[in-house]
């Protein structure tokens, strides 16, 4: 991608004003994205982005700066420019940098490497999901099935010698589905992905999907709208377990914990959950959407425990946050492109599986709120307090679900919440979002197994 001279010499122009470490991250990816709205495909995007960005760092202190201009001139104007903002004693006399190339070994193996020639095969895959959606109820008066994928290849390379390079290849499929009854208008999503080709398309059941996302449209559109006050809640499995990753993930994270900003900040040891509830960040699951053979800053991913049976065990840490909290880092550094320094970040975040089935679950409530799709939310790290929508909810009496209601929304704070879990189930499952935060958008997982909270508030109407 770049001469390992050209990196050598950057790194080095980059140390004079005293730096103590200095990090270079070159990036070359393509994207492809074709859309469909109503059976009419209305997109079909491809790009390329190609950029190099420097990172300097002196003790707690660190500057990063990019460019997408590859001429030696520029990169070293770059480094010069960056390694201003440096002060201390300069570099003169130091050992000059030799770079190390190291094999990073392939954990995802892409079957169909997408490009332009499969433009046809997924045209008809939107097809597929279109009269899928379309045909599931009269109700369903729209739909929008989209497509994407990119080949992201990283070359990363620091003053400690380190030279590595990956290729990352994503492909994803989102289907919504909006149901309307006189002045009523409710939509349904899916939105599986992979760290894989186009075989993942090829192998996915698109017309369950599509069902899927028009199901939740068509019950939604004529509930009854749920309760409000303090109720036990079932939260389902698969991408049920964004409320951690909100509420909870982003407090572990060294970006707040660091800086103290965290309610989980110098609790190592403590009970922060349930007995009952393990969780943890696992970059290593093969061909998951979240997951990695290096993070972002060259260090393998792991598997790393947050929470062993209620006892907060770690945080997610990246070079920055080793540094500031004087621990090792934990393969958690991650960017949304070259034009972003890396923060720690999450990759598949997953509470554990527990003993109970989600039968016995549901059997065992007598009243409450049965959380079967959450949507998007808010959260306050330095609190942990969340609000989140519920997409698709339904009432559970007498120990079954019983009617839908809509308008649910559960508010609280994630280090509660966590202790309020009092039933875990045994049917773990992952479901595909993009995260926001300091670095960018990141391709994460977010799972569970269905849970029950003893008690949380749901915002609703009154009197219902």
């Amino acid at each position: 991608m770049i001469h390992p001279t050209q990196i050598q010499n950057m790194l080095q122009a980059a140390l004079e004003t005293g730096g103590d470490f200095a990090e270079v991250f070159v990036e070359d990816r393509t994207n492809g994205q074709l859309g469909m709205t109503g059976g009419v495909v209305d997109t079909a995007l491809s790009g390329r982005d190609f950029g190099i960005g420097i990172r300097i760092m002196k003790e707690h202190f660190s500057v990063y700066a990019y460019t997408s201009d590859m001429s030696q001139q520029s990169l070293i104007r770059l480094a010069k420019s960056a390694a201003k903002a440096i002060r201390g004693v300069g570099a003169a006399g130091t050992q000059p940098i030799t770079l190390h190339p190291h094999a990073i070994p392939n954990h995802h193996p892409i079957a169909i490497i997408p490009d332009g020639s499969q433009k046809r095969a997924k045209i008809d895959m939107m097809r597929r999901a279109h009269e899928a959606a379309s045909q599931y109820d009269l109700s369903i008066t729209q739909t929008s099935i989209g497509i994407s994928n990119s080949i992201q290849n990283v070359l990363i390379a620091n003053s400690n010698g380190l030279l590595v390079e990956d290729t990352r290849t994503y492909t994803r499929m989102r289907i919504s589905a909006i149901a309307t009854a006189g002045e009523h208008r409710q939509s349904g999503f899916r939105g599986p992905g992979a760290y894989a080709g186009t075989e993942f398309l090829e192998n996915l059941d698109i017309e369950e999907n599509a069902r899927h996302a028009a199901r939740i449209a068509t019950t939604m559109v004529t509930a009854g709208y749920a309760p409000s006050g303090r109720l036990p809640v079932v939260i389902e499995n698969g991408f049920g377990g964004v409320l951690f990753h909100e509420a909870c993930g982003h407090g572990l994270e060294s970006t707040a914990v660091a800086h103290g900003t965290s309610v989980f900040a110098n609790k190592i040891g403590q009970q922060v959950a349930s007995p009952l509830v393990t969780a943890v960040d696992d970059g290593t699951i093969q061909n998951a959407w979240g997951s990695l053979n290096i993070d972002d800053e060259g260090a393998p991913t792991q598997r790393n425990v947050l929470i062993e049976n209620g006892i907060l065990k770690g945080y997610l840490i990246d070079r920055m946050g080793s540094r500031q909290m004087g621990v090792p880092a934990t393969g958690s550094g991650r960017r949304q492109s070259y034009k972003f320094a890396p923060a720690s970040r999450m990759n598949n975040t997953f509470i554990a599986n527990g003993d109970s089935t989600r039968e016995e679950i549901i059997a065992n409530t007598e009243y409450g709120i049965y959380a079967k799709s959450l949507g998007g939310g808010s959260v306050n790290t330095s609190t942990s307090e969340f609000n989140f929508a519920v997409e698709e909810a339904y009432m559970i009496r007498n120990g079954k679900i019983a009617e839908p209601v809509k308008g649910a929304t559960l508010i609280g704070k994630g280090i509660e919440t966590l202790q309020n879990i009092d039933m875990v189930g045994n049917n773990l499952d992952h479901g595909q979002g993009m995260c926001g935060s300091v670095s960018g958008s990141l391709p994460v997982n977010c799972g569970q197994p269905t849970i029950r909270v003893s008690e949380m508030t749901v915002g609703g109407r009154k009197g219902e």
